[in-house]
């Protein structure tokens, strides 16, 4: 039986470094040390502790941000500056402390997705994304209901063309399949048990009338950050809105909604608006929409296998815990990750195992690595044309070659690796993309002039708070293997790391002398084409593409 009762005690090292790969983007080693032994819920106080808003992204080409409010001859090219934001973001990322934030503006990314090469704004997608991390750990409602009236997304789901007598139900649809409530099982020809096409059409009639701002000025009273209009003329009555009454399926209990108040036929500003909120509270209302939710975050955090026995023990609590909190994420986290179901002591099969089951993404692998081996990358506010151009230009390179062109998903419903069943994480899969992943091991090591970042392994292993003991090949190869892989390795494995790769078969003593006589002569050449060959055999083993 799955259960979401809390994992008490403390946590050992893989229990927390388990916990951190799924919440962050990737501890350091030193990370891991200082959380093993604390509790879960130690853990994610630290996790959800709140930080600071980041810095808008600036453009080489003025050094100042573009965002205020938007770009002008002075500035870069729209591509560019869509390139500079993608790279700002892998940056937060990259330079995260221990805070779940990032993870869950990118879940929020997956969720209500938009691409870069649709909506082709740079100020867009630069407010889309402010807007996810201001709700990454707060409340869903809220942010579906924000949503509707984002730039980004009026854009690339054609909400600005979905005005009275000229209906566009692109985003009424997706906000019911993919965003809110999801479809349930098939009832009929365009049907579904959760909503039906009647519901999509009524529902699109509701979001008409608003369109994207061009010239971002107009800002949102709750959120500080620069939204979409409701189309409005010289009387303030939304003139492009649909003022008819709206009457919703049984799916809704027969719902209707309609204008508060109507001025020759039109909605006034206010009325319309509060459609919008009869809208989303109608589908909230609904029990299906936190369960929908909560199996989303589920598949993100833990597993993608959602099996009967988990939906009844582990999404329905989850779904109670969302509504009963008001759809605040904090809480339905906190309980999922403290969970004995997420460290996998909640029974004594070892073959149903979420640790290590998980196939990482190029944005997990690239970012987990750097952030792993604390991989120097200049800081863009100090060197915007070195960090941007060249390091971060390598790095979103890097993950396209592996089949993710990052906040670019191939289908309104995201990267297929986060819903498409039966596959789900194994999409991230191909032979053309599993080569590119093992050829990020020598990305890492090589050309560092040449993509504005390096690892130089030799120091990393030579540094006490990384490797207690380099010159002992058993505690090196043993160090290494216990952060970067997810789960204990057989003997005849660990055999191979050292004995075949690190000391090519040459004896422990002769690995140790060598170590010291570089620590003596200052000369690393030996003791760096062993290290680099175990680093690259360790990153491209299966075991180093889970987590």
């Amino acid at each position: 039986m799955a259960s979401l009762n809390p994992f008490g005690g403390a946590l050992g090292r893989r229990q927390a470094s388990h916990l951190l790969k799924r919440a962050t983007f990737g501890p350091t080693k030193l990370q891991i040390d200082q959380y093993t032994g604390s509790t879960a819920a130690q853990i994610l106080t630290q996790l959800f502790t709140p930080v600071a808003d980041p810095n808008p992204p600036s453009d080489p080409a003025t050094n100042q941000p573009w965002t205020n409010p938007k770009p002008t001859d002075l500035n870069s090219e729209n591509g560019d500056l869509i390139t500079f934001f993608r790279g700002w973001w892998l940056e937060l990322m990259h330079r995260e402390g221990v805070s779940i934030r990032e993870r869950m503006t990118f879940f929020l990314h997956t969720h209500f997705t938009t691409g870069f090469t649709t909506v082709n704004d740079s100020t867009a997608l630069y407010y889309q994304n402010a807007l996810f991390r201001r709700y990454a750990t707060g409340n869903f409602l809220e942010l579906s209901r924000k949503i509707c009236m984002d730039n980004a997304m009026l854009i690339y789901l054609d909400g600005r063309l979905n005005e009275v007598g000229r209906p566009n139900e692109n985003f009424a649809r997706e906000y019911l399949e993919l965003y809110t409530i999801g479809k349930g099982p098939q009832i009929g020809p365009e049907d579904y048990t959760n909503y039906t096409e009647q519901d999509v059409q009524e529902a699109a009639k509701v979001l008409s009338g608003y369109v994207n701002d061009e010239e971002y000025l107009e800002t949102d009273p709750d959120t500080g950050l620069i939204t979409g209009i409701l189309r409005l003329n010289g009387s303030n009555l939304a003139n492009r809105h649909d003022a008819s009454v709206k009457t919703f399926s049984n799916a809704f209990g027969g719902t209707t909604i309609q204008p508060n108040a109507l001025v020759d036929g039109m909605a006034t500003q206010e009325a319309a608006l509060d459609e919008l909120d009869q809208l989303v509270a109608m589908i909230f209302n609904q029990d299906e929409t936190a369960k929908h939710i909560c199996r989303k975050l589920y598949r993100y955090f833990v597993y993608y296998d959602i099996t009967d026995e988990i939906e009844q023990d582990i999404i329905t609590p989850l779904a109670e815990t969302f509504r009963n909190n008001n759809y605040e994420f904090q809480p339905v986290l906190e309980q999922l990750l403290s969970s004995q179901h997420f460290f996998d002591t909640d029974n004594g099969i070892v073959t149903d195992d979420s640790r290590g089951a998980i196939i990482k993404s190029p944005l997990d692998l690239v970012v987990g690595a750097t952030r792993f081996f604390n991989v120097g990358i200049p800081d863009s506010s100090s060197d915007l044309q070195q960090a941007f151009d060249v390091s971060f230009r390598s790095l979103l390179g890097n993950m396209n070659d592996q089949g993710m062109s990052f906040y670019d998903p191939p289908e309104v419903a995201g990267y297929p690796a986060y819903h498409q069943n039966p596959e789900f994480n194994r999409n991230w899969i191909s032979n053309n993309g599993l080569a590119r992943r093992y050829q990020f091991s020598d990305v890492l090591v090589e050309n560092g002039d040449n993509q504005g970042f390096q690892l130089d392994i030799v120091t990393y292993v030579d540094n006490a708070l990384h490797i207690s003991n380099p010159a002992d090949p058993d505690v090196l190869v043993q160090e290494l293997i216990d952060d970067l892989f997810p789960e204990i390795i057989t003997q005849e494995r660990f055999d191979y790391f050292k004995d075949d790769v690190l000391l090519d078969n040459l004896s422990a003593a002769n690995w140790a002398g060598e170590w010291n006589n570089y620590k003596i002569s200052g000369d690393d050449t030996a003791v760096r084409i062993q290290l680099e060959g175990l680093l690259r055999a360790l990153m491209q083993s299966p075991e180093y593409q889970l987590y």
